[in-house]
């Protein structure tokens, strides 16, 4: 059992990202990172299993890797008091290590999304990265709506569960600072602006991958 670690996963559409996010990570943290195969291919596999410390094997899913994402939380809860998704096409730039001391039993701990707040008049939650220890009860209901769900994303899920009863989001989310999950659409709204103290920047959509590509491709 670890005391804490963090944790990603990606499948073979999204593997491309896997070595940049690990080398980006290392060069301020070493906590242990466990891996979740939502179904990568032989070559990525190969390096999976040299570079993470635990490998979790998950059946793909028929459509789209990021609906087993809850699955992996609850198995990965079984590994370790305290855990910390993180999407791979999330850039690292500093020690996050801290990010476990904002974590509750029980909850989930996310950065609220901000422009997806402010588009859609109500408060929502990133599932870019998200923070807990034990087994939130929360969990099970997330895995269950991603597979009645299926034609949103898991964040979308996770949002339908909360807007049932005001207090539900109380209950469940704490909220975990802004800079350990900065949005790319933060970045745009504020004319490229970029905080000093961001510690994580989240290239969402298909443009945020474009900008990883080209990272990739400068070295």
């Amino acid at each position: 059992m670890f005391d804490k670690v963090f944790l990603t996963g990606c499948d073979e559409k999204t593997e491309w990202m896997l070595e940049w996010w690990v080398t980006e990570y290392s060069k301020n943290n070493d906590i242990p990172i466990i891996f979740a195969d939502f179904g990568i291919s032989d070559q990525a596999r190969k390096y999976v299993e040299k570079t993470f410390s635990k490998v979790i094997d998950l059946t793909p899913h028929k459509d789209v890797g990021w609906f087993l994402k809850p699955e992996a939380m609850i198995a990965a809860s079984k590994l370790s008091k305290k855990v910390c998704w993180i999407d791979t096409d999330c850039h690292i730039l500093d020690d996050i290590s801290d990010i476990f001391t904002y974590t509750e039993f029980n909850k989930l701990c996310m950065a609220e999304d901000v422009p997806w707040s402010a588009r859609r008049g109500s408060k929502w939650h990133n599932s870019g990265v998200v923070a807990f220890e034990g087994c939130p009860t929360i969990l099970k209901n997330w895995k269950s709506g991603v597979e009645e769900h299926a034609y949103v994303g898991d964040q979308e899920v996770l949002h339908i569960i909360m807007r049932s009863d005001p207090l539900t989001r109380h209950i469940h989310i704490i909220d975990l600072p802004n800079e350990y999950n900065w949005l790319r659409l933060q970045i745009v709204d504020d004319d490229g602006h970029i905080p000093k103290n961001v510690k994580i920047i989240h290239w969402t959509g298909y443009k945020g991958k474009i900008f990883i590509k080209e990272m990739i491709k400068n070295g």
